[in-house]
């Protein structure tokens, strides 16, 4: 088919790959604007423009898909379908309308459950035991298009954001490219029950609130790996916290109960949790027992919920 693809991440660039190496002709692919990162905050290419680069695909960068002259290329364009993953940007009803099949959502969970910018982090913070891809058919809402075709994944009690993103990107991949072998499909409607929407993540929800139960703080640093990373206070201190698990333990909710090879036990609101893995302010990820032979933390010290 002749397409056009939208989208910005890696689990985006995943798609792409899939989608070309199937033998589809990507005749004009749609990214987010270069963004400054790093310490020296240059600017970027989002991993889709860099693969597009690759495969000497034209690239569009528009702040906006409202603009006529960005529509009018679109429409130039002349594809059939315009795929659609983690792109960023609102697509109006005229974009939608251009393609002969129009445009084909790969979203990362099993809607209605977790429409929205961050449906793995969302489904990991929530406890879920299971999320996957839905293929949509998309229209003006908020993800509440018809799903051409879904697929379920398990979500293991170890999975961070990190390692439930490769395997859904995979897993999108492998679907999308079905779904375009298959077009024109039906589309089923979702339900109109069970419907939760999952925000994009802010850095304010980083801060690891030590009133709350032991097993949601560690579904919250889970979940924030690798962004924003969960984050508390020790010593005045910024601390991250890559990795940690419940564990029996009582106490004032942050205070530290104990100190060892194997992590920092913290009181929290029911429970304790081990914290495993450690990051100071310009350091690296450690594991708690490098972290502390040059970090020294003491059982009865405090930590505090909000990051500096």
């Amino acid at each position: 088919m002749r397409l056009a693809f939208a989208g910005t991440p890696e689990f985006a660039a995943h798609a792409l790959r899939a989608i070309v190496a199937a033998g589809h002709e990507v005749v004009l692919v749609l990214t987010q604007p270069d963004r400054a990162s790093g310490r020296g905050m240059a600017l970027r290419p989002s991993p889709v423009k860099q693969i597009a680069g690759e495969m000497a695909i034209e690239v569009l960068q528009p702040v906006t898909l409202r603009d006529v002259g960005v529509q009018e290329r679109l429409r130039l364009a002349g594809a059939e379908a315009i795929v659609v993953a983690a792109y960023g940007l609102i697509l109006p009803q005229a974009v939608l309308d251009l393609p002969r099949f129009g445009c084909i959502n790969i979203h990362a969970s099993l809607l209605p459950r977790w429409r929205g910018a961050a449906p793995i982090q969302r489904a990991i913070l929530a406890g879920d035991t299971q999320t996957g891809i839905c293929i949509m058919q998309m229209d003006v809402g908020l993800d509440s298009g018809p799903v051409l075709l879904s697929a379920k994944q398990p979500i293991a009690d170890n999975d961070t954001a990190s390692s439930l993103h490769d395997r859904l990107a995979v897993q999108g991949a492998g679907l999308i490219v079905d779904v375009l072998a298959r077009l024109p499909m039906v589309a089923q409607p979702q339900a109109e029950s069970g419907i939760t929407y999952a925000p994009k993540i802010g850095k304010a929800e980083a801060a690891l609130d030590w009133r709350l139960p032991a097993v949601h703080l560690e579904r919250q640093v889970r979940a924030f790996d690798p962004f924003p990373g969960a984050s508390c206070v020790v010593d005045g201190g910024p601390l991250k916290v890559w990795r940690a698990e419940v564990v029996a333990g009582n106490g004032s909710p942050g205070s530290v109960l104990a100190v060892g090879k194997n992590g920092v036990v913290v009181a929290c609101g029911s429970e304790a949790l081990r914290l495993a893995e450690l990051q100071k302010a310009g350091g690296r990820r450690l594991p708690a027992a490098q972290f502390l032979a040059g970090n020294a933390i003491r059982v009865g010290t405090r930590c505090a919920s909000i990051a500096a």
